[in-house]
């Protein structure tokens, strides 16, 4: 399960094997979502509302890398690493 990203607190993975619409997973505490790459908006689960927000105008920010890690992780096994919110 690669990470992609890490900030504050928050992790952000893909599965090699996950399955569509291209996702990604975050890691909070205590929490776990599923985010949806195109729509950026919560699949599964739940997080705090600041973390959350937090994690949406990361996803906005890097949406074109994201669809990239999808890609490359369902065909290749390989990603690269996105920039942490600063």
């Amino acid at each position: 399960m690669p990470e992609l990203s890490r900030f504050l607190g928050i992790s952000i993975l893909m599965y090699f094997d996950d399955h569509n619409p291209p996702h990604f997973h975050v890691k909070y505490n205590d929490y776990r979502a599923l985010i949806s790459i195109d729509e950026l908006k919560v699949l599964e689960g739940h997080l705090p509302a600041r973390i959350l927000g937090l994690v949406i105008e990361w996803a906005e920010l890097n949406k074109e890398k994201l669809m990239q890690d999808w890609d490359m992780v369902k065909t290749t096994g390989k990603y690269f690493k996105i920039d942490p919110l600063v």
